[in-house]
């Protein structure tokens, strides 16, 4: 292993061990039997053409860019780490970052899709965080939606001239509240107000999050630019093959 690549290896390593502590298992994402059947499987169909799209993205980065697996699994890594860590909320889900957005500016977000539901898959195999009912609705939220508005909006700061820690800052921050920005929506449609229908239920699924989740979405922006700092001194020349650099 070249010395840059223990390096990159070592950072990942410590990314992931940033924010390790102990935490329980209760609800995770959306939990596990909380969306009727018929939700979870709409959910489930339409999270199909962006998982197409990210392994057919994964597989050109592999064989283009055999220098880029470490940052991959690093950004998988850090993904995994921050979700897992929660605040408890709303009946049937949670506060906690994401984690995804830095990965989708790094490799693009079709890519996050996999990456996202693989994540997903072991916190619900492994740590009994979500469902495996509810595994397309967490997926299209925080490994879809989230990393396609985070790559939008660091997209459109790149071009307007902003300068790029305040791009990925901005752009990770703002993934991460889109995602509870359609969880919401997400819960809102399963479980309508008696009194107000799915807009109601929707406002009060947002008010709720919104109490945890823009302090923990501001951290996540202050540490991806953190990452991506550290990444540019210890791995220019991977970044510069990926999506990061064309912008």
């Amino acid at each position: 292993m070249k010395k840059n690549d223990k390096r990159l290896f070592a950072l990942s390593i410590a990314a992931a061990m940033l924010f390790v502590m102990p935490t329980g298992a209760s609800a995770m994402h959306i939990m596990e039997g909380y969306l009727p059947m018929g939700h979870a499987i709409a959910w489930g169909a339409l999270c199909l053409p962006f998982l197409a799209m990210g392994f057919i993205s994964i597989k050109k980065t592999v064989s283009q860019h055999r220098k880029a697996l470490l940052i991959l699994a690093m950004a998988g890594a850090y993904a995994f780490v921050l979700s897992a860590l929660k605040i408890p909320s709303v009946t049937g889900s949670s506060s906690h970052p994401t984690g995804t957005g830095l990965g989708a500016i790094l490799f693009g977000p079709a890519a996050m899709s996999i990456i996202g539901i693989i994540v997903l898959l072991f916190q619900a195999l492994l740590l009994a965080h979500g469902g495996l009912t509810t595994l397309g609705a967490n997926t299209f939220s925080m490994a879809i939606a989230g990393p396609f508005l985070s790559y939008g909006v660091y997209r459109l700061c790149r071009k307007c001239g902003v300068n790029k820690s305040v791009s990925v800052f901005l752009a990770t921050c703002l993934g991460d509240l889109f995602t509870y920005c359609v969880t919401s929506v997400q819960l809102g449609l399963a479980h309508p107000s008696a009194e107000g229908g799915v807009m109601a239920s929707i406002t009060t699924f947002m008010g709720i999050f919104a109490v945890t989740q823009i302090p923990l979405a501001i951290v996540e922006g202050l540490l991806s630019v953190v990452v991506i700092l550290a990444l540019e001194s210890y791995a220019s020349g991977e970044l510069s093959e990926l999506a990061y650099s064309n912008y």
